[in-house]
Parts: structure tokens; C-alpha cells; sequence
């Protein structure tokens, strides 16, 4: 699509690609594509970056090609821009990116008369874009840029617009005395953007590291303590495991109806600020495991843990497996919904570690039945909603929508089992040792009982938005149920 000469009368209007009509960057996304799908290229990483930019977007271009149709355009700026093509203007996208990604994003438009874009030897970026510019136009052109390298060219267009401008292009331009003609703005807040890419409603699952602590009936000040800091160590270590999650899986959630608006997906955060978070996370995390033995010792000066960084060793395991999880075990059958369940499992061994209460089997036996049936419940719902609209197999999983039966199967077969284990703790003399009314825990068995068939019923109906955790702290009636749980087990005690 070669550039076409722009009549006197009608400037022609130049838009810029990353951050400006894609609210991403395309050469990240291509990056994270890289590492999730072709990790053995990043040995060739450094010598490509050695060559210059240009050839390195190339290079990374012949082995990645994002999907055009499921980047996260500027919706505000695609509609201006298709009044304008209506109106007879002529249309250039001019960028930085490589000319194979540019072409790729023009075909699917099909809004623009030309392209501009870095060739493997020019990057067109700056005062290199300028100059085409000027070659093509002389300086009857309009430009639309979003980042400070964008400020040569707005100076001298005839008509300077910006989508999404950074702060740093923003402080240019008043500086410059330069007052866009038009704002294109279509991002959410970094308020809103950040506790959904943190995922701070998952922070719920993490109240399982008390539990041990609470199933003990120990109150000791410097456990308490341990276990608090070990709930907000595990929270950001999993915030950073989500991060991490979300810019490896961004192709495969913009193709989602529902993940298509995570931050990340969405274009509303960038990719460097997730990466920088996740890093600065994982470093707090490990600074709150480490502090752990030093709490116990200043509020319990009396105890001490036989095992002191017992805690960080389960919060490395954890970390591992969950990228092991999201690099390549999600998309092993079977073998991923192990995993999901066992990474519950983990949060309660985690708390076990750093309060020193040791976990006991009937606790581990009803773990591991009771989150294997959550982490079907959660691949059920996703298959139930690919077949509604008229999938056949779910994207990036091993899952076919004939599996859909046979995992229903397993996973309500899976909860019941986990009651059961609940009726035989409670028969045993081991809950009479720690329970004065220990008969009244039955009355917990009909509860749970209604809570899982009530989950698998609103599963199968389609009823349940794919994660069991945000169903359980949404939903009024698993909210009561989860009251009177509580009430059954005071009135034990």
C-alpha cells in the first residue's frame, strides 16, 4: 500500500499506531507473544537488540503477527476517523512499528491510503517520520500522536491532535505553546484499571492461610501477627502472579468476551507499568516472608518457629508453579485443574509455615477434595459459556465442549467427597479434643451440602460467571450461608 501525493485543499491526516489508534504498543504485545509462545527466540533477544530498532521489530515481526482484529483501538479516534474517510480526506497510518504490522492493522481497517513504518532499517520514529512526511506532503499534513517523541511533527502540521497523550507529551506541548485542534481520550482510570489488574477480589482466597491459626484455637499475639504479615506477603506475590498471567495471555483475552477488558487486554495500563508492579511486588512479598520470624520473636518472645523461612520456600513454590501454570500446565487436560486446586492447597501449607501449626490430614483431605470440585466448577462454567455462544473448543485450553458432561462429573463427585471427609472429622474423637459441642458441627454438613449443589446448579444453568471465589463473595445467599457456617462453629466451640 504505497503512499499516494495529498491535494492542496485537503491535508492529508496522518495517525500515528501505538498509543495513539491502538491503545497498546504493538512491539511489547509482539514481545510478550514471543516469550508466551516462542520462548527459545529470547536467547537471540540481546543480538537482535544490538542491531539497532528497526531490524529488532523485524526480526520479531517475522516470527510474531498480532491479531488486528482484536487489538484494543481507540474506539473515540476509529469513529473520527471514519467520518473523515467518508468525507473524502485521505488517510495515512504512520508509525514506528514494523511495515508488516502496520499493513497488517491497514487490511483489517481498510481506512487509510497509505502507510508509512519502520522497514527493518529506518525507524520511523520522531524526526525520521517527519521527514517522510515532508517528502510526501511538503507541509500540507495533520498528525495525530499520543507519546514526546510526536512533538517535531506536531509543531509544524497543520493541524496538531493527540490521542491519549502521555503526561510527558502533554508538559511538551504547553511548554510549546501548542494547543491540540482535537483530544481523542478512551482509557479508564488508573484507579479503577489498577484493583482489576491486581486482582484485589482474589485477595479473599489468601484468607486461607489463617486457617490453620484458626482451627488450632490459638491466639498467640506473635502467630496472629506472623500469619497477618503471611496473608499480605502471599497477596502481592499473587498480584504479581496475575500481572504476569495477564501480559503473557493478552492475544488469547482479547479474543475472550469477558477477559477483553482486563487493563492489560484492554490497552487502559501499559505493559512497562505491569511489568515495574509485578517486580516491585514480588520484592515487597519477599521482604514481608523474611520479616516473619523477627514478628513472632518481638510480640511471642517465648516462641519460635522450628522452621523459620518455611513460609518463603511455599511462597517460591507457589510463584513457580503458578507461571508453570500460565506458560504451559493450563493447557494440559486435567492436569490444570490439579493444579488449580492445589494452589489453594498451598495458601493453607503456606499458613501451616509461617504460624507453625501444623496442618492435619482431615484439614488436608477436605482441601483437597473441596477446591478440586472449585477448580472444575470454574473450567464447567467456561466450557457453559463457550456453548452458549457457539464454540466448539475453549481458546488456549485442552477443552472441547463434549467434555462439558464428564467434567460436571468430576467436580460435583469431587465436593461431595470433600463432606464426607467433613462427617468423618467430626465423628472423630480428634474434633471432640478441640470442640466442647463438637455435635453441632453436623449441622454444617447440610450447609455446605446446599452451598456446592446450589454452585453446580447455578453452573449449569449459566448462571456462574467463571470464577467460584467472586461468586462466593458476591452472592447474598453464599454470603449467609457463610454467616451461619461461622455461627454454627462459635456455638461449638
Amino acid at each position: 500500500m504505497a503512499p499516494a501525493a495529498s491535494s492542496d485543499a485537503q491535508p492529508a491526516l496522518c495517525v500515528d499506531l501505538d498509543g495513539t489508534l491502538v491503545k497498546s504498543d504493538t512491539l511489547i504485545d509482539s514481545i510478550l507473544t514471543l516469550v508466551r509462545h516462542h520462548p527459545a527466540a529470547l536467547v537471540r533477544l540481546p543480538g537482535w537488540l544490538m542491531e539497532g530498532k528497526a531490524p529488532l521489530k523485524r526480526h520479531i515481526a517475522n516470527i510474531v503477527q498480532l491479531d488486528a482484529a482484536h487489538l484494543p483501538y481507540n474506539r473515540v479516534l476509529l469513529q473520527y476517523l471514519e467520518q473523515q474517510q467518508a468525507a473524502g480526506r485521505p488517510l495515512y497510518l504512520a508509525t514506528a512499528a514494523d511495515s508488516s504490522t502496520a499493513h497488517t492493522v491497514a487490511t483489517h481497517l481498510c481506512l487509510f491510503s497509505g502507510v508509512f513504518a519502520s522497514d527493518g532499517d529506518t525507524n520511523l520514529s520522531g524526526n525520521n517520520k517527519l521527514a517522510a512526511f515532508q517528502r510526501q506532503f511538503g507541509e500540507n499534513f495533520s498528525y495525530i500522536g499520543n507519546a514526546r517523541a510526536d512533538l517535531p511533527i506536531l509543531r509544524v502540521c497543520r493541524e496538531p491532535m493527540v490521542a491519549n497523550p502521555t503526561p510527558g507529551l502533554s508538559s511538551a506541548l504547553r511548554g510549546a505553546g501548542i494547543t491540540p485542534a482535537r483530544v481523542f481520550t478512551e482509557r479508564t482510570s488508573a484507579l479503577k484499571s489498577w484493583p482489576k489488574a491486581i486482582r484485589i477480589h482474589q485477595w479473599a482466597k489468601n484468607l486461607l492461610i489463617f486457617l490453620p491459626l484458626l482451627l488450632a484455637h490459638m491466639r498467640t499475639p506473635g502467630l496472629v501477627a506472623a500469619a497477618v504479615l503471611a496473608f499480605f506477603s502471599f497477596s502481592l506475590c499473587a498480584s504479581a502472579t496475575y500481572i504476569a498471567n495477564d501480559l503473557l495471555d493478552l492475544n488469547a483475552d482479547r479474543q475472550h468476551p469477558r477477559k477483553r477488558r482486563r487493563p492489560f487486554a484492554a490497552g487502559d495500563l501499559s505493559a512497562f507499568a505491569g511489568i515495574a508492579t509485578a517486580l516491585v511486588f514480588l520484592a515487597v512479598s519477599a521482604a514481608l516472608a523474611l520479616a516473619i520470624p523477627q514478628t513472632i520473636a518481638h510480640f511471642s518472645p517465648g516462641f519460635a518457629l522450628v522452621r523459620p523461612y518455611h513460609f518463603l520456600f511455599w511462597l517460591v513454590i507457589y510463584a513457580i508453579t503458578t507461571l508453570a501454570y500460565s506458560l504451559y500446565l493450563k493447557r494440559v487436560v486435567i492436569v490444570d485443574v490439579i493444579v488449580l486446586s492445589g494452589l489453594y492447597t498451598i495458601r493453607i501449607l503456606a499458613g501451616a509455615a509461617a504460624t507453625g501449626v501444623p496442618v492435619s490430614t482431615w484439614l488436608a483431605g477436605f482441601a483437597v477434595f473441596f477446591f478440586l470440585s472449585l477448580a472444575f466448577v470454574k473450567r464447567f462454567a467456561e466450557l457453559e459459556g463457550l456453548r452458549e455462544r457457539g464454540g466448539a473448543s475453549a481458546s488456549g485450553r485442552g477443552y472441547h465442549i463434549a467434555d462439558i458432561e464428564q467434567l460436571r462429573t468430576f467436580g460435583s463427585a469431587s465436593g461431595y467427597v470433600s463432606v464426607a471427609v467433613l462427617t468423618l472429622y467430626i465423628s472423630n474423637l480428634d474434633a471432640a479434643a478441640l470442640y466442647t459441642h463438637a455435635h453441632r458441627l453436623w449441622l454444617l454438613v447440610p450447609v455446605l451440602l446446599l452451598w456446592i449443589s446450589r454452585l453446580w446448579l447455578e453452573a449449569s444453568r449459566g448462571q456462574l460467571n467463571e470464577d467460584p471465589v467472586v461468586y462466593a463473595i458476591t452472592d447474598r445467599r453464599s454470603l449467609l450461608l457463610g454467616i451461619i457456617v461461622v455461627a454454627i462453629v462459635l456455638s461449638a466451640l
